[in-house]
């Protein structure tokens, strides 16, 4: 018997043995359990998730669309995408944006059950996967692109060109699908309560092997990096004569460093207790019914993540918050107000972009 698997209520009403259920998210569906003895009752997660999810994820998704598309617009519009820091940051707003697009999805399978059919249930979980992914890597990517404009400033001014940020990301979407597949090839549209469900149905080998991968991509290597490239940017920070200007190109993407850690590693952590049960001795019930509860909290906490960067910029950089001050007064604010002179004086120039030697790029890239 696979590791999760999905029965008819009938079927349930012909088993004497005690079963747990734990409610479906992207990455942990229903399975049951068929051990032990003795009734194991739990708090029903699936009925607090179908009160409390909709309308939390439709406030993600609001909110998170309109920070993510204002920055893509900053970048396209204000700034041209001059930089590779540039590609970078507006390949993480996409991964957002692809992640947030299946919010809508998972807020109606959470109160109404998986009405869109098993292609659909494929398709979404992709997308959920490939925005999780791809958001890691390009704040990966962004981390190691301030190590080599602040510590390798020379040859940074070679290496970071906008045709090489292009070509980078192309290989990192190509990785994060890679990286998705386990999760798309073992999620199905399955039935549970008369309701259809999309979950992921995992073999336990393979719910291993993708409960390990996630945690050496989503933990170990962010981790690793940080320590690595952070560690040689203080260093140099510590030599630098201009060190408030270096300070400010580090510290945004320092910043959603550790925004994602805090959002996003409670999940890793559970999801390994989950998955390793026997391993950590929380095989019992008590403990089950706790991780149930914990993986919901904590997977919500995650997916809230997607809606957070753009806070980031508009509280930790300054010179996007006069691009997009720039931006509604040039698009927005003239077509409402045609009449009011006030928005016809162009303010790019007081916002324009200015080249800084000792990070080899342009300062609007180091502190957005």
């Amino acid at each position: 018997m696979n590791d999760k698997e999905t029965f008819p209520q009938s079927i349930h009403n012909m088993l004497s043995t005690s079963y747990k259920m734990e409610y479906p998210t992207p990455s942990q569906p229903y399975y049951f359990d068929y051990s032990g003895s003795e009734p194991c009752h739990k708090i029903d997660v699936k009925k607090m998730a179908a009160r409390l999810l909709p309308p939390l994820y439709s406030l993600v998704f609001i909110f998170g669309v309109v920070g993510n598309m204002l920055v893509v617009l900053t970048l396209i519009n204000c700034k041209k995408l001059k930089s590779m820091t540039d590609i970078f940051l507006l390949n993480l707003a996409i991964s957002d944006l692809l992640f947030l697009l299946t919010m809508p999805f998972w807020a109606h399978s959470a109160a109404n059950g998986w009405v869109f059919g098993n292609a659909a249930c494929k398709i979404f979980t992709g997308m959920y996967h490939i925005g999780y992914f791809g958001g890691i890597f390009f704040i990966i990517l962004l981390t190691i692109d301030r190590y080599l404009a602040i510590v390798h400033a020379v040859f940074a001014l070679k290496a970071r060109t906008v045709s090489f940020g292009v070509m980078t990301s192309g290989v990192t979407w190509m990785v994060s699908v890679l990286a998705s597949l386990p999760g798309i090839i073992f999620t199905k549209s399955q039935i549970e309560d008369s309701n259809f469900l999309c979950g992921s149905d995992f073999p336990i080998e393979w719910k291993n092997f993708h409960t390990i991968m996630r945690t050496i991509l989503s933990l170990v290597l962010p981790l690793f990096v940080m320590v690595i490239c952070y560690s040689g940017i203080l260093k140099t920070l510590r030599r630098c004569r201009n060190e408030k200007k270096k300070h400010k190109a580090v510290r945004l993407i320092f910043a959603i460093m550790i925004v994602y850690f805090l959002f996003w590693a409670p999940h890793t952590i559970v999801l390994n207790l989950t998955t390793f049960q026997e391993f950590f001795g929380l095989d019992n019930c008590h403990s089950s019914s706790m991780l149930e509860q914990a993986m919901q909290v904590a997977e919500t906490l995650g997916m809230t993540h997607c809606c957070i960067n753009p806070i980031i910029y508009a509280f930790v950089g300054e010179k996007f918050r006069r691009y997009i001050s720039n931006f509604f007064r040039k698009h927005i604010a003239k077509r409402l107000c045609k009449q009011c002179p006030v928005f016809y004086g162009e303010t790019a120039d007081r916002v324009s972009s200015t080249y800084t030697p000792s990070t080899g790029e342009q300062e609007f890239s180091a502190g957005l």
